[in-house]
This record gives C-alpha cells, sequence and structure tokens, in this order.
C-alpha cells in the first residue's frame, strides 16, 4: 500500500503549536508592558527541532532594544510554558527576530500609490500624452 503525504510534517505541526502556544502566552500571561504590543507572526523550527526562530512585529510602534531584552528575558519562562503544554521531549531553544515584513509591504503600498497619483494626474494636467515619450 502507498502512503501519501497530507502536507502536513511534523516539524509544521510543532511550528504551529508553538506559535499558538507563545502568542497566547504573550496575550495572557505576560504583565511585561515592553511586550504588551508584540504580536507574533512567525516561527520557524529546525528539522530536528533544537532551536526555533519566532519572529515579531509591534503594532503601532518601532522596535526597540528594551523589547528585543524582555523577549529575550522570558525566553527561560516560555520554554518552561512550552514543556507544559506541548508534548516534546525537548522544547526547541527560542530565538526572537523583529519581522519587518509588515514595515516592507506598507513601505511598498504607499509608493504604488504614489505612483498611481503621479499617472493620475498626468494624464489630467497634460491634456495628451506623446506615447514615445
Amino acid at each position: 500500500m502507498i502512503y501519501q503525504n497530507k502536507g502536513f510534517s511534523r516539524i509544521d505541526r510543532i511550528r504551529k503549536q508553538v506559535l499558538h502556544e507563545l502568542a497566547q502566552l504573550i496575550c495572557t500571561n505576560l504583565k511585561d508592558p515592553r511586550i504588551s504590543r508584540v504580536v507574533l507572526t512567525d516561527v520557524t523550527v529546525t528539522k530536528d527541532c533544537a532551536h526555533a526562530k519566532v519572529y515579531y512585529t509591534i503594532l503601532a510602534g518601532e522596535p526597540s532594544e528594551a523589547t528585543q531584552a524582555a523577549l529575550q528575558n522570558a525566553v527561560g519562562y516560555f520554554r518552561s510554558k512550552l514543556s507544559q503544554r506541548i508534548a516534546l521531549f525537548n522544547v526547541p531553544q527560542l530565538h526572537f527576530v523583529y519581522d519587518r515584513s509588515i514595515e516592507q509591504g506598507a513601505m511598498i503600498d504607499r509608493l504604488l500609490e504614489n505612483i498611481k497619483q503621479e499617472n493620475v494626474s498626468l494624464s489630467d494636467g497634460s491634456g495628451s500624452m506623446d506615447p514615445q515619450c
């Protein structure tokens, strides 16, 4: 009998569960104001489950060294809670990384909007456009 891969690898399940559990811990259990606006965007886990990169962004603000330091200080707490919530032999080492993709996406949106506005003003202002320019 041939078994088909259903697209759900063990690593992917672990990644999703780590993301879910950490997001819940940050939202409900932490009282540190430096972490209050942190939103987790993604988690990547190595194949041996020894390390996990946790990508985060900050709502309505800029990244700060204080936020990064607070997250790094809470790593022991996070790992302890993850070991209670996830059935893993070894809980991965957590490495927090600021995710700039949302900022970059917003910048691209602004640039595209500027180009759109310039095209509208060019087509409205000149009356006729020379296609050979």
